[in-house]
């Protein structure tokens, strides 16, 4: 009785969380220019989440109330002078002050191919590619990999609509990790990035992802800043209010050489580095470490974790790994409820189903593994934890929460954390039987 009690309450909590707006704010000298997110309509009164750019350079977020009859770029511009610190300079090579290792982020951007995945979402790809196409990256290409589509309509919307300017490649095989594994065998430039259908990439958003391999020859992957497009539904906002998948507005360098000293579980903790909307590699290094285990990923029994894996793989190979908050996409988060259970399950799951596939494709690192374990079992402990509000806080702040997260997304993430090696293993032989067949 108490419990169902407690789920009543929860269900409650969930529908009473209200829709947010979601807007830019430029602070580029004495002038303020007050811009709505991408897709969204113009700011007026009522809740909004602003990202708060520095001469255009993502520099923070805040949630602000604008009353009724105020002007909204007036109230927003006072909250993000206040609490809002400037941009900082880019650091110029490596052993930058505050940032051991890290490279600059000036050079010119290498000759980039950008990787888009998809199956069976034209309308979303098109929102993604006009994004895409509207990059100031100086030398790029884009190459759409239809993975085991239904139907011909990606292709004919590549065809009909973006002609030359994009390469449409078709894979058979369903799996993120396939799909892009396919993308990687026919890219041409010199780094590889990857992101989402789902996505509206900032317009420098691939110079600011890709700059750091030209000033750093040991870099390795890079990954940027990870924005909610829309904040209408109560699942998008309580997503985003836990974090969503921003890793904050520090630019940071991960060096397998000098393992950070405030993560006791790297390389293992790869969902602290990025995701896999907002990801790039040097394609060599990836090439040279076999791309994406093809049984993680979306769309297998695995779940997801194909990321992770490459992250990992990568670091694990000696080479460094940049985040950057200046390298922004702003994604569509899922809209309801059933959406954030299946992903409460698939992150819980991807995270065991990467690990179990690091440890069976590289065995060197058991021993790295078994001697974080311990720590590691206490992380995963905290990471699914029901996590109560903390006031104050943005959406995209990692650690302030201004929902609750509900205890029934916290059992399916722990449900997922158990299953992951399984369906792991189960991916592995339902390929293996693929390419069996296949021969």
């Amino acid at each position: 009785m108490a419990r169902s009690a407690r789920a009543q309450e929860e269900i409650r909590r969930f529908l009473d969380i209200g829709a947010v707006q979601v807007a830019e704010l430029d602070l580029d000298g004495d002038e303020a220019v007050l811009r709505p997110g991408p897709g969204s309509p113009p700011v007026t009164h009522g809740e909004v989440f602003v990202l708060v750019r520095q001469s255009g350079r993502p520099v923070g977020t805040l949630l602000a109330r604008v009353p009724e009859g105020a002007d909204a770029k007036s109230v927003l511009t006072a909250r993000a002078r206040a609490e809002c610190a400037p941009a900082p300079a880019p650091a110029r090579g490596p052993g930058a002050a505050g940032d051991p290792g890290a490279a600059g982020e000036s050079g010119e951007p290498p000759y980039t191919s950008v990787v888009i995945a998809t199956r069976e979402r034209a309308g979303q790809l098109a929102r993604a590619l006009d994004s895409l196409l509207a990059q100031d990256h100086p030398r790029f290409e884009i190459v759409v990999v239809d993975n085991a589509p239904v139907t011909s309509e990606t292709r004919e919307l590549v065809e009909r609509k973006y002609a030359e300017r994009v390469r449409y490649v078709r894979e058979p095989v369903p799996g993120l990790a396939v799909a892009h594994n396919t993308g990687l065998a026919a890219v041409r430039g010199e780094v590889v990035a990857f992101t989402d259908d789902d996505v509206v990439a900032d317009p420098r958003w691939l110079t600011e992802l890709t700059a750091p391999f030209a000033a750093d020859p040991g870099l390795g992957c890079s990954t940027g800043l990870i924005l909610p497009a829309r904040l209408t539904t109560p699942a998008q906002v309580l997503l985003e209010s836990h974090g969503g998948f921003a890793k904050g507005f520090t630019p940071r360098t991960y060096d397998p050489a000098r393992p950070p000293g405030d993560e006791p579980l790297f390389p293992f903790t790869a969902g602290r580095f990025g995701s896999g909307a907002n990801m790039a590699f040097r394609t060599a290094a990836l090439r040279s470490v076999g791309g994406f285990d093809p049984a993680t990923g979306a769309g297998t029994a695995a779940r997801g974790g194909d990321d992770l894996y490459g992250f990992v793989r990568v670091l694990a190979q000696g080479h460094r790994l940049r985040y950057t908050p200046y390298a922004l996409v702003w994604h569509h988060h899922r809209e309801t409820w059933r959406d954030l259970e299946t992903q409460a399950y698939g992150y819980g799951a991807g995270l065991t189903a990467y690990l179990t596939a690091v440890l069976v494709n590289r065995p060197a690192l058991l021993p790295a593994f078994l001697a974080r374990l311990p720590r590691g079992l206490a992380h995963a402990r905290t990471l699914t934890a029901v996590r109560e509000t903390e006031g104050g806080g943005a959406p995209g702040d990692h650690d302030v929460r201004s929902h609750p997260w509900p205890r029934r997304l916290s059992r399916l993430q722990r449900r997922g954390m158990v299953y992951g090696p399984v369906g792991y293993l189960r991916a592995r032989r339902a390929l293996r039987a693929r390419v069996e067949g296949a021969r």
